[in-house]
């Protein structure tokens, strides 16, 4: 008993134990349900506090400024918000959902910039006026295009031959293409569907392109085909564009936009990549501008072609039919220019081929016929191994590549094949490839600078430099790609600067040679070291645009002015800032557009490293600066000069074709140095190109001396000078510096350029100065007759020389390497010093463009609009098609004097419209008015003064956070000076004499627009500044557009919109 007893005991212990181990279990669990009750409460009663207090507006306003200039901080909160909604989803916690869906939205509401540019706030008695009611130019019938007037003028402007810009076509649309779709307020498909309308209207201006070494129809295709899907790839890679067009898309955060952050897709990028496809539909309405000009029938017909077949294989995949070996597949008809940018546009991934499927994209009348697999393209039989013979090789040069692949194949084959191969894989690459082969024009820029910069072979061990065994090859490259229209596809993608320094080292070497033969050169397949010097040297001066007047140099000093003048110094530069760019971009982020591939070298370069070629850089300055400087006899560059002479004039003398009014012309020698007896008369020279460079001046000024001093025939001075071009054709450079110079310095008497002695123009003269007269007075320009008629004119000895000479040269298309040297150094019309001209000029675009007052009404004409302003083409064969004013601007501003306001003032311009422009206008804006003006005037006044200023600025400066490399730092400075003068004026201490209403709008309008469209520009103002510009807004009861300055004022202003917000009395 004893026993169970005690049992029952230790049992009866233990229950209890138990009891109470469950009893303080059991309260324990109580605790922690009450505390996790009080918990749940105290966060619901939180989220209900916290949403009430993102009712009031002052703490979105609050919210707002954290996100602004505090983005990581409001990312992450919106980042927990998400995590807190997506566990907030069960049925259980529906007013929990319900609380923290409330609160999502107020914070969300931070990301809405409530203050956007208001027409009523800004000309606030205009709008009150119900009679005048202002419309937005792209809702109206007239204005819907004429708004996107700036695309034109950008394509147009860059289709000037004249000039090779060394900054991309690519990076200057871009930024247009942003800067007009935030101003326009547009969408991007309206945004798209002007930018292709704008490049239509490009092409079919030259449709049918006239005889001529200027840009014609092949550069203004890599416009439409080329240039315009890169600058669309380049908006879809932009990040910085989000905040400027957050007006249009709405202001979500970063990382909702995955698109934006990671260039995959989101909201933004699919927003933009939507009015792409938008933009290709509805461009397909226009079907005039679409017609493909007879050059590009051809290849439209091939695109159509290749919609239909995809369309017919996936028709057949679907049904189950074994589609098997197409082959080719072609049109006779259908295609137009649509479906080539279809296709540009795909080949850059821009959209996909899901496009085909459009209805109505293939019309229903195209039929495709399949070749047979004997009928294949060249491009498929040389992928597939077929020997280059000469009908294949012809077949690859006129039609394009159309894929990478080919292109790696051809540089490949140039470098490392046979010797015969290497040549006609130069050839081929260099033809229609790089001309037309607009889907991959990029790549073959790139693989034909590598080919300019080849490597050296494995197996090479020689001393003398490397590239004298790819010389064959180097000529071929160098002839194909020096064409007028190829040099400009160079430029437009903005290659200069690494085309500029791939021909260096090409120049230094071969004009370090002695040639190996004694004859002349005679067609361009000779791969002579002058020869291929001379491609590389012309090539490289005309991208130093040596040909420009020397008057120009002493105007813009020696630098030159900044966007206009460019130097050796200046293009390498810009290559080494390049390379240094592409080092520093580790991720490759733009890799993928206009510069796909990094630098064909790694290392920086510099002209010191050319000493041949920094002599004679030297020395050409020098010609240009001042008349030759006198040396010895016995000079090796006089001896030189004296052979170079005997070879010219020596041939004369031995066949007796001199002219009877000169004397021997083998007696011309330089500084009266004797002729010795070793040099045969006529004799060829066989010295280094670089030697007999040095020695040109020498022998120019010496037959200019013997032709003014009646020892040498004007016919045998211009026999001498082609033949020496002949010889060298690098001389052509050199003859038209030094020509060009002493013309400038005035010593060289006139000559009557009678048909005689010198070639006379009487006979054309007067119909070609009508005719120019015609041209003028269409455009709106009337000038006086500047012939009389009676005497023959005149020119200074060295420009009818220079005359003479490129009378001897015919448009011939070998001879364009040559031709386009000489044919620069005129045409320069009636601009030149003509002030009234100008005038004239400028006047007639504006009102051809805006249109024009009623002499009775006094009210505004309604223009024609672009087509008027840049007409609808310029040159038809058999016809004389009426110059518009704003095209035969564009191609002779160049030419007007005052270049600082007219011609490349660019930046300068702009510059001074801040600076100094509109400053002036201030204070004088009251003066000489004639009578009463009206409020909504002084208004008008005041808004479009900052319109044009905050546009002007855009433009040049960007909108973005990455500022456009022409911008460089000017515009923080700038644009802050401005800031502080108004500043100035809002604090008291710089008197102005406008009208105070003017003076408001343009203050409040100037604000608004920056604030609306260039956020960016606000971080880059003085805090102070800002303090005082918001604190003038207040006193003019414009508080919400003072709040929305500071809010973008950055860290610094945060305090004074805290303390805007407290002070103020602006209502929840």
């Amino acid at each position: 008993m004893g026993s169970k007893g005690g049992a029952r005991e230790v049992t009866k212990r233990e229950d209890t134990k138990k009891m109470d181990i469950d009893f303080i279990g059991n309260q324990v669990h109580k605790t922690n349900e009450f505390h996790e009750q009080i918990r749940r409460t105290n966060s619901f009663m939180c989220l209900e506090v916290l949403t009430k207090l993102t009712d009031n507006k002052r703490a979105v306003d609050l919210l707002r400024l954290v996100h602004l200039n505090m983005p990581e901080k409001f990312n992450g909160l919106l980042r927990k918000m998400e995590f807190l909604e997506a566990r907030s989803l069960s049925p259980n916690l529906k007013t929990l959902s319900q609380l923290l869906s409330k609160l999502s939205t107020n914070i969300h509401g931070a990301l809405v910039l409530e203050c956007q540019l208001s027409k009523h706030q800004l000309i606030g008695a205009l709008m009150d006026n119900g009679s005048c009611k202002l419309a937005s130019p792209r809702h109206s019938v007239a204005g819907r295009f004429n708004c996107w007037v700036a695309f034109d003028i950008c394509m147009e402007d860059a289709m000037d031959g004249k000039q090779f810009p060394v900054t991309s076509a690519i990076d200057i649309l871009k930024e247009t293409i942003s800067t007009l779709q935030v101003f326009n307020g547009a969408s991007w498909q309206e945004t798209f569907l002007a930018l292709w309308l704008s490049a239509l209207r490009l092409v079919q201006r030259e449709r049918d392109p006239l005889e001529g070494p200027i840009p014609q129809l092949e550069a203004r295709l890599c416009i439409l085909l080329s240039i315009v899907p890169l600058a669309i790839a380049r908006v879809f890679e932009d990040n910085s564009t989000l905040n400027c067009s957050s007006l249009q898309e709405g202001m979500v955060p970063m990382h909702l936009k995955p698109g934006y952050e990671r260039g995959k897709s989101g909201l933004g990028l699919t927003s933009r990549r939507q009015g792409l496809i938008s933009s290709l539909q509805v461009v397909g309405q226009y079907h005039t501008l679409l017609c493909p000009p007879a050059s590009v029938v051809d290849a439209s017909n091939n695109a159509a072609a290749k919609a239909k077949s995809f369309i017919s294989r996936a028709k057949n995949v679907k049904d189950g039919i074994d589609v098997g070996d197409y082959g080719e597949a072609f049109v006779k008809e259908g295609g137009d220019l649509r479906h080539l940018i279809v296709e540009a546009c795909i080949a850059r991934n821009l959209i996909d081929a899901s496009v085909y499927f459009w209805p109505g994209y293939v019309p229903a009348s195209v039929s495709v016929s399949h070749s047979s697999p004997f009928q294949r393209s060249p491009w498929s039989a040389f992928m597939d191994g077929a020997p280059l013979t000469d009908d294949l090789v012809t077949a690859l040069i006129t039609s394009p590549a159309s894929s990478l692949a080919e292109i790696e194949k051809l540089y490949h084959i140039a470098l490392s094949g046979k010797e015969d191969e290497k040549l006609a894989s130069a050839k081929i690459l260099c033809g229609s490839s790089l001309s037309r082969g607009w889907n991959i024009q990029e790549h073959v820029i790139h693989y034909v600078l590598k080919l300019l910069c080849p490597p050296v072979p494995l197996s090479f061990t020689e001393s003398r430099s490397h590239l004298i065994e790819y010389m064959p090859m180097l000529s071929a490259v160098l002839y194909s790609s020096t064409t007028i229209d190829i040099v400009h596809i160079l430029s437009l993608h903005g290659m200069v600067p690494e085309v500029a320094a791939a021909l260096m080292p090409l120049c230094e070497v071969f004009g370090s040679l002695e040639p190996t033969s004694s004859h002349k050169l005679r067609t361009y397949n000779e791969s002579s070291t002058y020869m291929v010097f001379s491609l590389a040297f012309l090539f490289l001066m005309r991208l130093w645009k040596f040909y420009r007047p020397p008057v120009e140099h002493c105007i813009t000093g020696r630098g030159g002015a900044i966007g206009s003048e460019l130097t050796l110094e200046y293009l390498l530069l810009l290559r080494n800032s390049r390379i240094q760019f592409s080092s520093d971009d580790s991720q490759g982020e733009r890799m993928g557009s206009a510069n796909v591939h990094r630098p064909i070298s790694d290392g920086p370069i510099y002209i010191d490293s050319y000493p041949k070629l920094q002599a004679w850089y030297c020395q050409n300055r020098s010609c240009i600066a001042s008349t030759l400087s006198g040396l010895c006899s016995g000079n090796p560059i006089l001896q030189v000069a004296n052979e170079i002479l005997n070879m010219i004039y020596g041939r004369l003398t031995r066949s007796g074709t001199s002219s009877d009014n000169s004397s021997t012309p083998s007696c011309i020698t330089t500084s009266g140095s004797p002729v010795t007896s070793a040099q045969d008369a006529g004799q060829i020279p066989l010295l280094p190109a670089w030697v007999i460079l040095e020695a040109v001046p020498f022998v120019l000024e010496a037959i200019l001396t013997a032709c003014a001093h009646g020892r040498l025939s004007s016919r045998d001075l211009t026999t001498g000078l082609r033949d020496l071009v002949d010889f060298l054709p690098a001389s052509l450079a050199t003859i038209i510096t030094y020509f060009s110079a002493e013309v400038t310095r005035g010593l060289w008497k006139p000559v009557p350029m009678n048909g005689t002695d010198w070639p006379s123009p009487a006979a054309n003269l007067m119909s070609v100065e009508s005719e120019m007269k015609e041209i003028l007075a269409v455009a709106g320009v009337n000038v006086p007759t500047s012939s009389s008629g009676v005497s023959p004119p005149m020119l200074p000895l060295p420009m009818a020389a220079l005359v003479s000479l490129t009378i001897t040269f015919k448009l011939d298309k070998s001879r364009e390497y040559i031709l386009c040297c000489c044919w620069t150094c005129f045409g320069e019309l009636c601009f030149k010093q003509n002030g009234e001209a100008v005038s004239q000029l400028l006047r007639s675009c504006f009102t051809s463009f805006l249109g024009s007052l009623h002499p009775s009404t006094s009210s505004l004409l309604t223009g024609k609009g672009v087509n008027s302003l840049l007409g609808n083409f310029i040159s038809a064969r058999g016809l004389k098609p009426p110059v518009a004013p704003g095209f035969l601007y564009l191609r002779s501003c160049r030419t007007i004097l005052h270049i600082q306001h007219v011609n490349n003032g660019g930046l300068r311009l702009v510059q001074e419209l801040y600076q100094e422009t509109v400053p002036t206008w201030l204070f004088s804006a009251g003066k000489g008015k004639f009578g009463e003006v009206s409020a909504v005037c002084q208004i008008l006044e005041g808004y479009a003064m900052a319109y044009l200023l905050v546009l002007s600025g855009a433009f040049v400066w960007g909108v973005g956070a990455k500022r456009p490399s022409r911008g460089l730092s000017r515009r923080s400075r700038i644009v802050g000076a401005h800031m502080d003068f108004i500043a100035g004026v809002l604090s008291g201490n710089i008197l102005l004499e406008c009208d105070a209403i003017t003076w408001k709008a343009y203050v409040s309008c100037l604000v608004g627009l920056t604030v609306s469209f260039a956020p960016i520009w606000i971080q880059e103002v003085k805090p102070e500044t800002l303090r005082i510009l918001a604190n003038g807004l207040r006193g003019w009861h414009e508080c919400e557009l003072a709040l929305t300055l500071l809010e973008r004022g950055g860290t610094a202003t945060m305090g004074s919109v805290a303390e805007m917000l407290l002070n103020s009395g602006l209502n929840d």
